[in-house]
């Protein structure tokens, strides 16, 4: 369980961030980092020699009937997206002490991220399935929290919204994905399902489990057609977008289709539908990437691109593509989250994110030039980058493959093309354009908003150079885990001159005339756009919600109109429709009924309660309508007397006598007798008490003729004197089978005759006075 301590201490601490923040506000984030720190030491210490090392397993009972367990489950691919949360959560809480200084609510920012830190953390540590959902929608619901932290902003609320609806539908797709697996597999624990991988693919369920697991997915990870969430989340501060938009949240759906991988994978459909949807996602996201202005949504359209790529190489399924994705999924996450946070310091430095507005930044703000260039290298696949060998690897899987993914290579070298020349746009736009008109005169940002890009930039070069413990301990378990078999990933920046270097040379000679003619093409784009573009997805989802809304309140309207009697007619010709079709399908009618043993006495008493209902339905006068009632309650007392139920009937007795005499106090105080509803509602209505009556009277008979579980009188018979000592069955029943329920029988008549007491001291005083 020592595994889990790192995930526990950093939920302690996000709810102790509120606290800290207030008593020492000019230190908190150093000691609210303390804990992601130490726990990216720790997972790196286990990382120094994790390379030839079996998966860590642990598990505790929580519903064990249910087989839900709070399991842990470390291996290579766990171990890779752990080092990354904390290593990004530690540089994005430095970045956050800066950033943030002047902002209200400190407080709370830092409890949403630490404890959606904390639930990614545990996303990924999860060995059960039911505690990875949980998780899963913990960062759902802390991610809402922080993209609409800006609450007074329309935007905010509106993009937190959006994205908390989207991935908590993905959400509820999961949990029934999973539902299904535990009924073809009969558990939910990770290590169970990856010993016998064949299970799910064999099964007549696998491809409903393929489809809501791809729905779970790419709701997360913002594949088409739900991939218009993450350009909005961009209203949240940038300190959540370099976190939960680079590294971690947009990534939870990406670590899912891994660890799935073995299970799930290996099919034509699970190449066919990922590599589709990917591909699709990967050109959409570089295609409208182009025609952006604001930088941090330039950053989103491509990251959007980026995973759709993962996505895709995830669908290829062969060891190389499963190497490609993974060594990528760090690539993107270290650029990226420089890229993001750079973007803040530039928004805060400038006053803008409107790349129109920026230009010649490289003489005010070198440091953050050194450190966007090096990103912008990376992310267009220059060496001696990290970019450079993510790109390199991904062709060279897209060359291996046989399936459809093969014939999609082209679109994979566009869409590359265009991540070069963005690249460029924003280096030469940003940096080396002619200076810009900004709100704010530019200057160097400070240590701490530098900090961050500087190490993920530097660490970019030193990856891509000194690759081979990184290789060996880090990205072999994890693309070994991830493919369920033993891989060995060799890392190096030259691989001499063959078809992926020409692909490479290709991308970027087509990147580089997209960057020359870089005007005209982003006019057309534009121009497409508007020709083209009819509607959104983000315009239909929103249409969609406010639809449902309206929907919603009409349907209110009619069914919670405040008036009694509706309610009871709707709740029962519902009851009535669902009872008389259970009824009919099993064929009630022929149940035996024996009317000739019945007694005259009991006869005439039903034939005197018929009566006395019709009176009750007929009469205009309240009081006689009331005495009707009371009439079929002592009549009911009857029956039961006469079959033995001595203590049913002095309850019913009593209660109706009560009943009667409570109406007959209330009645003083009644409006006059109205006719609420006309001849057409009256029959309606009877209709509805005829088909509610009816099913009753059928369902009793129905009951009388099933004996599912042994009757419970045979127990009471054999027992009521050997455990109850009594002679009396019924007492014995009343006094210890059923103690309790008689001892509320007594409270509810107790209650009732203090309040008939009190009501005929009222109803008294009311008559003297008047008279």
């Amino acid at each position: 369980m020592a595994l889990f301590f790192p995930v526990i201490t950093i939920y302690i601490i996000a709810f102790l961030a509120p606290f800290i923040q207030k008593h020492l506000p000019k230190h908190a984030w150093l000691i609210l980092d303390a804990a992601p720190g130490a726990s990216f030491l720790f997972y790196f210490y286990l990382a120094l020699d994790f390379g030839n090392s079996a998966p860590i397993s642990h598990s505790v009972d929580w519903i064990p009937f249910l087989g839900i367990n709070l399991s842990l489950y470390l291996d290579g691919l766990s171990l890779l997206f752990l080092l990354l949360i904390t290593a990004l959560g530690f540089l994005v809480v430095v970045y956050s002490g800066t950033y943030m200084k002047n902002y209200d609510l400190k407080d709370r920012f830092y409890l949403y991220l630490l404890f959606f830190m904390a639930s990614m953390m545990g996303l990924v540590l999860s060995g059960n399935l039911i505690t990875m959902f949980v998780f899963w929608e913990l960062t759902s619901v802390s991610s809402f929290m922080l993209i609409g932290f800006f609450h007074e902003k329309d935007e905010s609320r509106n993009a937190s919204l959006q994205a908390l609806l989207i991935t908590v539908m993905g959400g509820l797709a999961l949990l029934a994905g999973i539902v299904f697996i535990n009924q073809v597999t009969g558990t939910f624990e990770l290590k169970e399902l990856l010993s016998n991988p064949d299970a799910l693919r064999n099964s007549p369920f696998y491809l409903p489990i393929l489809i809501l697991i791809f729905i779970g997915a790419f709701t997360k990870s913002a594949q088409f057609p739900f991939h218009f969430w993450l350009p909005n989340a961009m209203a949240g501060p940038s300190p959540v977008s370099a976190f939960l938009h680079s590294a971690t949240m947009v990534k939870a759906g990406v670590y899912l289709l891994l660890r799935l991988t073995p299970v799930l994978g290996n099919t034509e459909v699970w190449q066919v539908v990922l590599s589709l949807f990917g591909v699709t996602t990967m050109f959409i996201g570089s295609y409208f990437a182009l025609s952006q202005t604001d930088l941090k949504k330039i950053l989103a359209y491509t990251t959007i691109s980026a995973l759709g790529i993962l996505v895709m190489l995830i669908g290829n399924n062969t060891p190389a593509s499963i190497k490609a994705a993974t060594i990528f999924l760090v690539v993107h996450s270290l650029y990226k989250g420089a890229l993001f946070m750079l973007a803040g310091s530039i928004d805060k430095k400038t006053g803008t994110r409107n790349i129109e507005e920026l230009g010649g930044l490289n003489r005010a703000m070198p440091l953050t030039t050194a450190a966007a260039l090096v990103a912008l290298f990376s992310m267009a696949g220059f060496p001696p980058f990290i970019g450079f060998i993510g790109k390199e690897l991904i062709y060279e899987a897209n060359i291996m493959t046989t399936g459809p993914a093969s014939y999609l290579l082209a679109l994979g070298v566009v869409s590359n093309a265009i991540m070069v020349a963005i690249s460029g746009i924003l280096a030469w736009k940003v940096f080396f354009g002619k200076r810009g008109n900004t709100p704010l005169e530019p200057t160097e940002t400070s240590f701490r908003l530098w900090l961050g890009p500087g190490v993920l930039a530097v660490f970019s070069f030193v990856l891509a150079v000194f690759p081979d413990f990184f290789a060996q301990n880090v990205f072999s378990p994890a693309v070994s885990a991830a493919a369920g078999m033993k891989i060995d990933v060799k890392i190096k920046l030259w691989h001499g001159f063959n078809e992926v270097l020409l692909l490479s040379i290709l991308t970027v000679g087509l990147g580089a005339l997209l960057f020359i003619f870089r005007e005209p093409v982003i006019g057309t784009v534009k121009r497409l756009d508007k020709a083209l573009i009819r509607f959104t997805f983000s315009d239909a989802f929103n249409t969609l919600i406010e639809s449902f809304l309206v929907f919603t309140k009409k349907n209110t309207k009619f069914i919670q109109n405040g008036i009694l009697r509706v309610y009871l007619m709707i709740i029962f010709a519902v009851a009535s429709a669902f009872v008389w079709f259970q009824l009919i399908y099993t064929q009630f009618w022929t149940i035996p009924f024996e009317f000739d043993s019945a007694p005259y006495y009991e006869i005439g008493l039903v034939l005197l309660m018929i009566g006395a209902t019709v009176f009750t339905v007929v009469t205009r006068s309240r009081l006689t309508a009331i005495i009707s009632m009371g009439v079929i309650g002592w009549g009911l007392a009857l029956i039961f007397a006469f079959y033995g139920a001595i203590d049913l009937a002095i309850t019913q007795i009593m209660v109706e006598t009560l009943v009667v005499v409570l109406f007959v106090m209330v009645i003083y105080y009644l409006p006059v007798f109205k006719l609420y509803s006309n001849t057409v509602g009256r029959i309606r209505d009877g209709l509805i008490a005829v088909l509610f009556g009816g099913f009753m009277m059928a369902l009793t008979f129905k009951a009388h003729t099933l004996e599912i579980y042994p009757s419970i009188s045979r127990y009471f018979n054999e027992n009521s004197y050997t455990l109850g000592k009594g002679q009396n069955i019924v007492n014995v029943i009343l006094v210890d089978f059923r103690a309790l329920d008689t001892m509320g029988e007594i409270v509810v008549l107790t209650i009732s005759a203090i309040g008939v007491f009190f009501l005929m001291g009222l109803s008294i005083k009311k008559i003297r006075k008047i008279g």
